[in-house]
């Protein structure tokens, strides 16, 4: 038999005003940043402008502008050959450099997609598509 949670008071006439929480088997604890409410928190849309269009040319596009902490999606579409590299700025565009782990350069697509790129914890980073093509055009969206 589980034993119901209760709340235990330093006085018999004070009433402890504070949230609280039951764990599960023992009495319920009050509700602090070591014993917080089994809440999610909810986000709500991103603000930052998308960077959409289609390129027919060869073209480094951007900035893209994201939020901070939310998933950045790349999506290509059409009818097109070639390469799309996703490159980064922390300095306002004037240092454009590709998307790497441990060294080797990722986020090169020659095909359509869509996809999570990445997450931004940096205020002002930029995020730009150097186009590349040998045939078609390509439709591009970045967004969060």
């Amino acid at each position: 038999m589980t034993e119901k949670p209760h709340i235990e008071t330093r006085g018999r006439f004070v009433p402890q005003m504070a949230l609280a929480i039951g764990q599960a088997g023992e009495s319920a604890l009050s509700v602090h940043a070591g014993n917080p409410l089994p809440v999610q928190q909810y986000l709500p849309p991103a603000a930052s402008e998308p960077l959409t269009g289609t390129a027919a040319t060869d073209a480094v596009l951007g900035p893209f502008y994201p939020a901070m902490g939310r998933s950045i999606w790349l999506t290509l579409s059409g009818d097109w050959t070639g390469k799309v590299t996703v490159l980064r700025s922390a300095d306002g565009g004037i240092t454009q450099l590709p998307l790497t782990i441990g060294g080797a350069q990722w986020a090169s697509f020659s095909d359509n997609v869509q996809e999570a790129i990445g997450e931004e914890s940096v205020a002002g980073a930029g995020w730009y598509l150097a186009v590349t093509l040998s045939s078609g055009s390509v439709d591009y969206e970045v967004r969060q």
